[in-house]
């Protein structure tokens, strides 16, 4: 029986929702149908059930294309993705106060961020450690070859935001499962070196768009492209490739800090990376669908083929999946990569107060102040219902529960 309802218009390509049980804005519906008029979409767009409005193209989307990439659907958290790991820790090996382990992975791990001020950025290492100098190595020699064309990226924050956190919905978190095995669940992407490729690149386009009198036929400046083949276009690979390594090795550090954290605090012995999963949900690839080699783009959504691990996570204080891709060839092999928001950060902050940010998070080990708010888990959709939504598209592995959550 077919699991998804179809939204289309005389001149778009159809867009198939896996959203049954699930809110879906009208505004996003209509941003939806925006990005399938464009000329280049292959088949159709897939939308995930945590879609909810984003810049240029909506949020848990899936859009396939042929001879052109959209900088702004891949957005400016280039790489932004999750990683887990499985530890051999049980529940009771756990201290019964919680506290001092939130904060030796507060300490073991930049967050957060201080706006307009690179040089003192809380979020940023003053003095990257040597575990962030032999990861930049890696990414160095890339580094150079983009900035050589483009210098302009010398200045945007690069090896001082390796290993760090960021703020937003961007997390650690410590979990049990349903079998009260412990894990690590992190969110992280490529950081202020990323935000400034996508938004560089994504202007970039907008003026060319201008340049040959494309943008009077676009259907939002946004969806402004790059045609394959010309040199705007490879460069933006080139750089947006780039930037999804670091976000890959970003979360590989932070997760190889957070285990030190925890080794600090917990007297017992305990092995990692029973299971391991580090998976991107914003970015571009070229992949092979219905017999043809087309981009695909996934602005949050992850990939599930089949027999591919993935993460979902809730919202904070809520219940986050491990699961299996099923290789739903209808999706493009995708899934959600959370619950989605139903609210926008601001309208999050005037509904709710401090006292409902603690009551919402009482099982949990985090801030509780007016800093947060805006990541309520009322903010976000049932994340049962957007299971739910997606039953054929992945099956779940794991069930996690927060029991600390460090937040940016």
């Amino acid at each position: 029986m077919q699991k998804y309802e179809v939204l289309k218009e005389d001149k778009t390509r159809p867009v198939k929702m896996w959203t049954k049980g699930v809110p879906v804005e009208d505004i996003a519906k209509t941003q939806l149908l925006q990005t399938a008029e464009l000329p280049f979409i292959f088949k159709h767009i897939a939308v995930m059930p945590d879609v909810h409005l984003g810049r240029g193209s909506t949020i848990g989307s899936v859009i396939p294309t042929t001879g052109a990439v959209i900088p702004a659907a891949v957005g400016v958290d280039i790489g932004c993705g999750m990683m887990a790991v499985q530890l051999s820790l049980t529940a009771q090996d756990l201290p019964e106060d919680l506290m001092p382990l939130r904060l030796a992975i507060e300490k073991a791990v930049p967050h957060g961020s201080t706006p307009g001020n690179k040089k003192y950025d809380k979020g940023s290492w003053h003095n990257p450690p040597p575990i962030v100098q032999a990861y930049w190595q890696q990414l160095l020699p890339g580094f150079e070859k983009l900035t050589s064309k483009y210098p302009r990226f010398l200045k945007a924050n690069s090896l001082h935001h390796l290993g760090t956190l960021g703020s937003g919905n961007h997390f650690i978190e410590v979990c049990l499962d349903e079998t009260d095995q412990v894990w690590i669940m992190l969110h992280s992407g490529s950081r202020g070196i990323g935000h400034a490729i996508g938004q560089y690149f994504s202007e970039l386009a907008q003026k060319e768009m201008k340049k040959y009198f494309i943008d009077t036929y676009l259907p939002n400046n946004d969806l402004a492209y790059f045609a394959e083949g010309t040199e705007y276009c490879r460069d933006y690979l080139e750089a947006v490739h780039w930037a999804q390594e670091f976000a890959r090795l970003n979360r590989e550090i932070m997760m190889h800090n957070t285990i030190a954290a925890l080794r600090q605090v917990i007297d017992v012995p305990f092995t990692t990376h029973l299971q391991t999963i580090n998976c991107h949900h914003n970015y571009v690839q070229k992949e092979q669908h219905f017999g043809k080699n087309v981009f695909v783009t996934r602005k949050g959504a992850v990939s599930a083929r089949e027999g591919e691990l993935g993460i979902i996570p809730g919202s904070m204080g809520a219940k986050s999946y491990i699961v299996r891709g099923l290789g739903n060839t209808e999706s493009f092999h995708s899934c959600s990569h959370g619950a989605g928001r139903v609210m926008s950060r601001a309208e999050a902050k005037r509904r709710f107060t401090v006292a409902d940010q603690m009551q919402a998070t009482a099982h949990v080990e985090c801030r509780k102040d007016a800093e947060v708010i805006d990541e309520i888990p009322m903010a976000y959709k049932d994340i049962d219902a957007v299971m739910q939504a997606q039953q054929e598209l992945v099956e779940i592995r794991h069930q996690l529960r927060q029991v600390v959550c460090v937040k940016g």
